[in-house]
């Protein structure tokens, strides 16, 4: 890959791309290397014309995807259908415990070994944190964590670092050295865990953490930043002066995780923790990227990333969560073995494609 001054240079051609041994499952941002993002995210690169709608492959057609989401979601399991279909192939859906067999008692165990059965790869989602990992260990068919409970969303990581990669390279910016604010719920958002350990991986850069008092980012994931000569500084608010800011990474409160005590502790949450556009505009620089992970609870008095940003260009929430097409398409195409066959069957799309999707896209 490509660098200068230690920034994340994505840019090659994907035929300079050579085939990269990963672990058969993506179930944590541990499981990368440097060399392994760096390749994933090339890739994606190369994805991006499929992705937009400008191209069509079928290096996937026949493969099926098992998409298995025991725990609410409408952007990563879209996103996965999307993807896999995007590259030829085609999606087993399944949503909830209520239409599943582990409704019925079935252990992860069984569901496992059944479901490879029929798929050749499978994206779970569940509750509980490491039962993504409990299900990958009764197959042999790629696996990929799409979120389990409070621990790690790794796909979600990647796509977040791919997004900075684009904007810091729009902006003229390195990512070494770069000024990262991750605020809210860094306790319980399994997104802000993946990303600050896949941060790690790279140069050395100043991390800002800020957080609600009992939603702090767990002391493990701090120590190990810091053991990569990162420098991390922790605070209890945004009232900061954040003009050197690059990015600020936010994060919706994990009210579903809380137990009734902690529900009652944080009904009066101070908008001390909202980014907004005063926040922005009056602590932060005109080019400060804005990001989240979604959904933002967009409710009065939710206290999360507010909705008066709307139409600022600075705002990439819109061009992350498109991020995610390339980037899935990516890790299916690396974990299936195909990712150096992409170029063998592209043509034109013949349907008609806007330029734009969204009345609040950038015009850049």
């Amino acid at each position: 890959m490509k660098r200068t001054a230690g920034s994340v240079t994505l840019r090659p051609s994907f035929a300079a791309t050579s085939r990269l041994s990963m672990s058969p499952h993506l179930l944590s941002v541990d499981s990368l290397s440097r060399d392994s993002v760096d390749h994933l995210l090339r890739v994606a690169a190369r994805m991006e014309p499929i992705a937009s709608r400008r191209q069509v492959t079928r290096v996937l057609e026949g493969a099926v995807l098992g998409n298995l989401f025991f725990e609410a979601s409408t952007r990563t399991r879209v996103s996965f259908n999307a993807a896999f279909c995007r590259l030829g192939g085609s999606v087993c859906d399944t949503t909830g415990f209520t239409f599943s067999s582990m409704a019925k008692g079935e252990s992860l165990y069984d569901t496992s070994r059944v479901m490879s059965g029929y798929c050749d790869a499978i994206v779970m989602r569940h509750p509980e944190q490491g039962s993504v990992a409990e299900f990958a260990a009764a197959t042999h068919v790629p696996v990929i964590n799409g979120g389990d409970g409070p621990g790690e969303h790794p796909s979600q990581a990647l796509l977040d670092l791919y997004t900075i990669d684009k904007e810091f390279t729009r902006l003229g910016k390195s990512l070494a050295g770069a000024h990262i604010l991750l605020t809210g719920d860094l306790k319980y958002g399994r997104t802000v865990h993946s990303l600050i350990k896949l941060l790690s991986l790279y140069d050395p850069m100043r991390l800002t953490l800020v957080a609600p008092p009992g939603l702090e980012m767990p002391s493990h994931l701090i120590d190990l930043v810091a053991s990569r000569g990162h420098r991390v500084e922790l605070r209890d608010s945004l009232a900061s002066d954040f003009s050197d800011l690059d990015v600020v990474y936010t994060t919706r409160i994990q009210k579903e995780r809380f137990t009734e005590e902690m529900s009652e502790n944080f009904a009066g949450l101070s908008q001390d923790f909202t980014v907004d556009r005063t926040f922005l505009d009056a602590r932060c620089s005109d080019t400060t990227i804005v990001m989240h992970p979604l959904p933002r609870d967009s409710r009065p008095g939710a206290n999360d990333l507010n909705v008066d940003l709307n139409g600022d260009p600075r705002l990439a929430i819109f061009r992350q969560t498109d991020n995610g097409i390339p980037v899935r398409m990516a890790i299916f195409a690396t974990l299936l073995r195909v990712d150096d066959q992409i170029e063998r069957d592209l043509r034109p799309v013949r349907w008609f494609v806007p330029e734009r999707v969204g009345v609040d896209d950038a015009h850049f």
